[in-house]
């Protein structure tokens, strides 16, 4: 029984690394965040959290109750599609025109920015984009029901390959400072994340 909990939680582990490490507009904002140690904890905390309860749900059956609502994931895929042009222009102006103090080592590199804007940017790009929805709920939960009474050992290991990721992600960034204390390399890292951006957010509103 041991070895099969085992084997379930590696699978749900190896299956949210999947599901998780492709860059994505989430991804991009927590490798800035990290880079620039702008609010990491919460920033790191807040996607492993969510995506621990939308796994939860989605193992205890919830996807049947989201895809009996398509409009509800429309709506959603919409304004997430909306939010993450917006940013990704953001990005991009600031690729065009480059904070002279962006760089890590700088008197403002790594304390201006506000923890508060950080988080709330955050929860917008995890919960507004339908994506999470799909790979977590949907996906990992029909996949941890196909392990019957080992489910639950199937969406830990899920839970865990997040945890795992958004955290290496967040704080492993920070290795990158002496890169990163370049304004060009800067520069570099936004147009990335203004090309992640307008492209995740053109693909929603496209699908919705």
């Amino acid at each position: 029984m041991n070895h099969g909990i085992t084997t379930a939680a590696l699978a749900g582990f190896g299956t949210g690394l999947s599901l998780i490490v492709a860059i994505g507009a989430q991804n991009a904002f927590v490798l800035r965040q990290g880079a620039r140690r702008q609010a990491v904890f919460p920033v790191v905390a807040i996607c492993a959290v969510s995506d621990a309860l939308l796994i939860t749900l989605g193992v205890a059956g919830v996807g049947a109750f989201v895809t009996a609502w398509p409009a509800a994931l429309t709506a959603v895929g919409i304004a997430g599609g909306a939010f993450l042009i917006c940013y990704g222009l953001l990005a991009a102006r600031r690729v065009l025109r480059p904070d002279p103090e962006a760089a890590l080592g700088t008197a403002g590199g790594a304390a201006t920015g506000s923890a508060r804007a950080a988080v709330l940017t955050c929860l917008a790009m995890t919960w507004l984009n339908p994506h999470v929805y799909l790979d977590t709920v949907l996906l990992v939960g029909s996949l941890a029901a196909e392990r019957g009474d080992l489910r639950w050992a199937f969406g830990t290991g899920a839970v865990l390959a997040s945890l795992t990721w958004f955290g290496a992600l967040g704080y492993g960034s920070r290795l990158l400072s002496r890169t990163l204390s370049r304004p060009r390399a800067w520069r570099v890292l936004d147009g990335l994340v203004a090309a992640t951006m307008v492209t995740m957010g053109g693909m929603l509103l496209v699908r919705a």
